[in-house]
Order: structure tokens, then sequence, then C-alpha cells
């Protein structure tokens, strides 16, 4: 008897416990909300300031980096596009000559003869108050949303911010407002989806005017990336592929798609910059008119071979030039059956975009129009943009610890590897999308053959390497060229002597990109599934006590209903 009181004494002291400690979370939580949502009546990003009606608006403050940087190339686009006017209206500038940095806007102020802006999925309307409120040159700003009470945000923010003269809101279908502006069309259309922007090219690549900025976001990256080739097929026209190159593969994937919504009406894209950053993939375009050059295309883009042994990646293009300036069928397949590096046989991915990701004249001048602008993120995209200017215009990448760990072998650092393509006589660079990357025009017979001169130094341990693995085959294989470590002086990129924010990491817990919001701000809907989500283990393990204790609880009614055995008997006889 005396034990069971003790074991009743446990469990209750059990379940207080659990009680007490679900219930102080939940209440830290609430005060934490009510906190917030007594003193964040207004959310300040840049310029601008966002009305916050309710606790659920969705505002990412991940993407401050992407609207910040979407301000600098507009910024420097307007100027451009101010300067293409001003030539059509005197013929004589064109022949004088108008220097960009001369051309002086202000921002904030409706200029006739400024952009049009379309921002087709506008939420709360912060980006768009962003770019009327920073942005020189601006006409004419519209901010759609098909949500009827964000664009009631929209307005009301838009005259928050007093910015009437500049954005106008609208409540329509993104694709169905731009199919509607094919006549007057937009310099610049701003398209940020959650997930997939497929659905909005179409309609994106006809309604910007000729020579026009498309921006673009994409944020499903785990079907870029090549978790799942078959959607990825369905969605962009292309098969992605697992690699450490995987982001730059995005970026190509996502281009060629674009192109070939262009070609369809006659148009064709110039990529202005592309990156990766965070969980995204950003890119920023001009769309021409032009049916000849739409031709051009085919030699455009390619294949990857990737060798799923030793990884090794080779580049089939479509179609090739002629010297004349004709155009021809590529000559194929660039690789045999099986890798002629480590004899395993290859998985194919594309079409990808082969041409230039970046217009390096573009990025040398934005880099020189920065230190005037006032932005939250500044230094990150000088860094960014500095790693991009010093980029190889060569297609996708190797990582410098994956090429080592495919041999298990101990990696050099990067300025060795670097130094020995360089004393090779090839190119090198990083690739902004990877710190350890290795970006260069040397063939594969060359990485390979430094990584084998490296290995003889420091000896991989070949008795544990299987007779089949690709290692072994590498390793085995003679050199076909001489490879010196001798640091390169050069090896050291500037931006790397700088100490430039190159590659930055997450800042906060769970960076990322969010669940899908079902509405963008006042939503009726109370249980959203972030709220759900809370303590929800803590749920779990108080309904999995409370259970047990129910359970014992019954079994010691049963027993004290029934007395003890040995009395039953007893009184029995």
């Amino acid at each position: 008897m005396f034990h069971r009181v003790i074991a009743h004494s446990d469990r209750y002291f059990i379940l207080n416990y659990y009680r007490k400690v679900f219930m102080d979370t939940t209440q830290t939580e609430c005060d934490a909300v009510k906190k917030i949502s007594k003193h964040t009546e207004v959310i300040k990003e840049g310029k601008a300031e966002i009305l916050v009606a309710e606790k659920n608006v969705f505002y990412n403050p991940v993407q401050e980096f992407n609207r910040d940087l979407s301000i600098a190339v507009i910024s420097f686009f307007s100027k451009i596009r101010y300067k293409t006017v001003l030539e059509k209206k005197d013929p004589k500038l064109k022949d004088n000559g108008i220097n960009i940095e001369d051309i002086n806007l202000q921002a904030g102020l409706r200029n006739e003869d400024g952009i049009t802006v379309l921002e087709a999925l506008s939420a709360t309307g912060l980006r768009s108050i962003r770019y009327a409120k920073e942005i020189p040159g601006i006409k004419q700003i519209t901010a759609n949303d098909i949500s009827a009470k964000a664009v009631d945000s929209i307005k009301k923010n838009i005259q928050h911010n007093e910015v009437e003269d500049l954005i106008t809101a609208s409540h329509d279908d993104a694709t169905m407002l731009m199919y509607r502006s094919r006549r007057n069309r937009f310099d610049v259309v701003d398209l940020d989806p959650y997930g997939c922007p497929s659905i909005f090219l179409d309609s994106a690549v006809q309604c910007i005017a000729d020579g026009g900025l498309l921006l673009v976001t994409a944020t499903d990256m785990a079907v870029l990336a090549g978790n799942s080739p078959e959607t990825c097929y369905v969605k962009y026209g292309a098969i992605s592929l697992k690699s450490k190159a995987c982001h730059e593969i995005a970026l190509r994937i996502l281009l060629q798609h674009i192109s070939c919504h262009a070609g369809r009406y006659g148009r064709y894209i110039q990529p202005v910059l592309c990156i990766s950053a965070d969980f995204y993939i950003r890119v920023f375009v001009r769309v021409f008119s032009g049916q000849i050059k739409c031709k051009a295309n085919t030699s455009k883009l390619g294949m990857i071979y990737q060798c799923v042994g030793c990884e090794t990646m080779t580049i089939q293009p479509l179609g090739a030039i002629k010297p004349n300036g004709g155009y021809k069928l590529a000559n194929g397949p660039v690789v045999d059956q099986l890798c002629k590096h480590c004899r395993h046989k290859h998985h194919i991915g594309g079409p990808i975009w082969l041409d230039p990701l970046h217009d390096q004249v573009f990025i040398s001048k934005l880099l020189c129009t920065l230190d005037n602008m006032e932005l939250g993120t500044l230094k990150r995209i000088q860094g960014v943009l500095n790693v991009v200017h010093e980029e190889l215009d060569v297609p996708l990448y190797y990582t410098l610890d994956r090429l080592m760990s495919i041999v298990r072998c101990h990696t050099p650092t990067i300025l060795a590897f670097r130094s020995a393509l360089m004393n090779a006589g090839y190119k090198v660079s990083f690739s902004h999308a990877n710190k350890v990357s290795i970006k260069t025009d040397a063939p594969n017979e060359v990485i390979w053959d430094i990584v084998r001169t490296w290995e003889k130094d420091h000896p991989a341990k070949r008795e544990k390497l299987d007779e089949n693995s690709p290692a072994l085959a590498i390793l085995t294989q003679e050199c076909t060229k001489e490879i010196s470590f001798d640091i390169h002086p050069l090896a050291n990129p500037l931006s790397r002597q700088k100490h430039l924010t190159r590659f930055q990491e997450n800042p906060t817990s769970f960076w990322g990109p969010g669940t899908r919001s079902t509405t963008m701000v006042q939503s009726d809907r109370s249980d959203s599934k972030k709220k759900r989500n809370q303590n929800k283990n803590s749920k779990k393990k108080l309904s999995a006590v409370t259970e047990k204790i129910e359970e014992i609880n019954e079994s010691d009614e049963t027993v004290i209903e029934q007395g003890p055995p040995a009395k039953q008997a007893k009184q029995e006889s």
C-alpha cells in the first residue's frame, strides 16, 4: 500500500510538472506576441514603412538583401533608359556622348521621361514603396495582387508613405494583367513568387518593353537542385542533377526557361546579373526583340553529362555558329559510353543556359555607383558583386572538398589548388554560389592531374579502396601535365584580400523562406500552420503523459474494487 501511495505521488508530480512547463511556455510566447503587436505597429525597411494591422502580415526580413540588390540594379538601369530617351529627343547628344555618371535624377519625384515598373505579386506593397522612394527616375509603379485584403493593405501603405502620385494599386490576376499590357508595356517587370515562377513567364516576356528589365526569383531550390528531376522537367523543361554546382545549374535552367518563352514571340534575353543567395535564385535579364538573333538560342543552350563515379561534368552544346555567322548542328556525343577517367556511366541533365550569367560591363559600372546608395545590406551587395565581377564566363564549377573526397585524400588549401591551375597556364576564379568553388577553363584532364600530383605527396590509403572505385581508377592513371603548387601571385583574388562579405553565414535560426502564406494580410483564419505547430512536441509529450496516468488510474481503481488477492481467497474459504 505504501508503494502505491509513492507511485501515485510520483505520477501527480510528473503530470503537474508537464502542465507547468507547457503553460509557462505558452504564456511566454503569448507575452512575446503581445509585446510585438504592441511595439511594432509599423515595419520599417529602407525608406518605406508598412502598417501592421495584424501579426500575420506577410513580411519576410530574409529578403531584404533581395530588395536592396533590386533597388541598386534598377536605379542604374533607370539612368540607362533615361540616357536613351534623351538621345532620341536630341540626336546631337548621342554624337557628343552622355556619361551615365553625369545624369542626376531624384528619387521620390515623378519623372515623365522615367521608367514604368510592374510588381506583379506585391503582397504588402513594401517592395513597390521602396522602389518609389529610393529609385530615381520613376514615372509610374503598378503594385498588383490577387488578394483583395492585400490590395487594401497596399492602398493604406501607399497613403501612409505619401507616394500616391507614383504607385497605383491593382487588384488583378498577375498573368491576366501582364497579357493585357502587351501594348502599353512596362520598362521593368518584377516577379517574386513563392516557389516556381513558370506560370508567369509567358505573359511577362510579352508585356516588357524592348530592352526592358525582367527580374525573376525562384525559391523551389529542392526541385532545381536535383532532388526531383521529373518535377523540374515539368516546371522548367529541363532535367536537374544532384551536383556540387547545383546552384549554378539552377540559374542556368531558369535562364533557358525564360529564353524559350521569349523565343516564341521573336524575343531574346541578355542576362545582366544572376545570383544564388540564401534559399533562392534571382536573375536580372534584359529582353529584346529580334527574330534573327533568336536563332542563336540553340548555340546558347546545351546538355550536361555528369559521371556517376567521379562526378566529372562535360558540356554538349545543342548548336554551333559557323565562322561566317551561320548556324549548324553540333557534333556529338562529347563523351564515350563510359567515363574516360573512372570507367563509370553518365547521367544526362539539361538543357541549360551556356552563355555568360552576367554582363561584366554593367556590373563594373554598378559597383562604382554603390557608394552613393543607402542600403541596409550594402556591404554584402558590394562583396557579392565583387566576386561576380571576378567570375570567369565558363559554365559550372567544381568544389575543392568534393574533388579530394572522391579520391579519399587530404585536401590542399584553396590557394595551392588555384596556383596549380594558374601555373599550368589556365584561368581560375571563385563562384559567388560556393566559397570553395573552382571555376576554371582548364579541361577535366588537367584537374585530375592536379589531384593525382597532390596525392603523390599526400598518399591516400589505396589498400582500402575498392578495385572498382572511381578513386582507384583515377589515381592509377599517369599524369599528362607537369603540375606545380608554388603559390601564384594572382592566386588570391582582391575580394578575398580585402575581406569583403562574400559568403554570408545564416544570421538567425530557421533562416529560410518560411511557410506559404494563404493570404498576405488581415487573414480571417486565426489557426495558421505556423501557429498550429507551436509547442507541437510539448503538446505530444503532455498528451502521452496524461494518457499514461489515466491508464494507471483506471488500473488502480480496478485493483481497489477487487481488493487484495490473498484477502479474497481467505474470505472465499
